[in-house]
């Protein structure tokens, strides 16, 4: 390893804790601090579906079917959407046998209609 990918390894490590451990009543003040930052926004439930749900959304728009929210223009990044359909997949792969039959369900329906659509746009 030469010197310089070793500088550069260790500017990618966490700050060193020191060996010291955050203690039960430091980790909820913590917590309660960071759910309090977010108490006046109005975002939905986070929970498997809408992360899939919110997958699918850009996916959508990565294949051109969406308008991008930010910018309202319609643009194709197949890769990316490649990409984004092969985590969905994963996703699949990997909780198979954890979700209830509704979730099971609406990520094997979406992971279809993807794939389709990502299909017909490759053409």
């Amino acid at each position: 390893m030469t010197e310089d990918s070793k500088d550069f390894v260790l500017k990618d490590q966490p700050p060193d804790s020191g060996g010291e451990t955050m203690s039960a009543s430091e980790a909820d003040r913590a917590k309660k601090a960071y759910q309090q930052e977010d108490e006046g926004t109005q975002l939905p439930q986070i929970d498997f579906s809408t992360f899939v749900i919110s997958l699918n959304s850009s996916a959508l728009v990565q294949l051109g079917v969406l308008a991008d929210p930010t910018t309202g223009d319609k643009s194709k990044n197949l890769s990316l959407a490649k990409q984004t359909i092969d985590l969905l997949g994963m996703l699949e792969e990997k909780t198979q046998g954890n979700l209830n039959v509704d979730e099971a369900n609406m990520l094997k329906s979406i992971l279809y209609d993807l794939r389709i659509l990502y299909v017909k746009e490759k053409g």
